[in-house]
Order: structure tokens, then sequence, then C-alpha cells
């Protein structure tokens, strides 16, 4: 197999391959994302970093913390002064930051071909008969 087919990889929404969950503490929103399957984890450990996830969110927050807790196979994210002062300041529609999750799984990071292949979207099925 030549070297280029076996590194190629594709753009893929993280909701194909995690679970997320995401409240307030504060003025932060707090959004766990936890992989599908333990083969996913060191994945999104590589492409779900700090960095990624502030340019997702850019204008959004003042700054992105990322914690590691292998042990569930998950990211935390800290996304402060997401929440515009907090679940009673704050005038926003979702001042405690539930639409984070969603709005994470909507994020896209490179996978290797044969891992969208697995867990990406499935081809439609046609309707002819």
């Amino acid at each position: 197999m030549p070297r280029a087919a076996a590194s190629a990889t594709r753009p893929l929404q993280l909701r194909y391959l995690a679970h997320a969950r995401s409240g307030d503490k504060g003025d932060t929103a707090n959004v766990g994302l936890i992989a599908l399957a333990p083969e996913l984890y060191p994945l999104l450990q590589r492409e779900v970093t700090r960095a990624r996830v502030a340019r997702h969110f850019r204008g959004m927050t003042s700054g992105v913390d990322r914690f590691e807790l292998p042990n569930l196979g998950a990211l935390n994210f800290l996304l402060h002064g997401a929440l515009d002062g907090g679940g009673t300041m704050s005038l926003k529609t979702d001042a405690q930051g539930k639409v984070y999750s969603t709005a994470l799984l909507r994020m896209e990071i490179p996978v290797p071909a044969a891992i969208a292949r697995r867990y990406g979207p499935k081809a439609p099925r046609s309707r002819a008969r």
C-alpha cells in the first residue's frame, strides 16, 4: 500500500466519535468529551487540543483549559468567560452553558480514513425497489 494511502485522513465531526455533556460553574462552561470507544481516546487526546477548542469557540470565551481523564476515556474543557456572568446574572438564552456540548460535537478533526469509514456517517440507503 502506498504511504500516502496509509496516512490519508478526512475531517469528521466529533459527534461520530464521542459523547459530550456540559454545564456551568459561575461564568465558566464545563464541557466533558467522552470517547465512544476506548480505541478512539488516543485520537481525541491528540486532535482535540486546547488550542483547537479555543479556535472553535473564538469570540465566545476568554480562555480554555483542558484536562485529561484517561481512566474515563474523556477530556474536560473549561471555557472561561463563556456564560456572560453565569446563570443568575446572564441575559443569555443558555446561561447554564448546556449547548456548548453540542457545539463542541460539531467541531471537525482529521481522522484516519479507516476510522472515518467505521464511525462516520453511513451512506444513505437507496429507496429503489
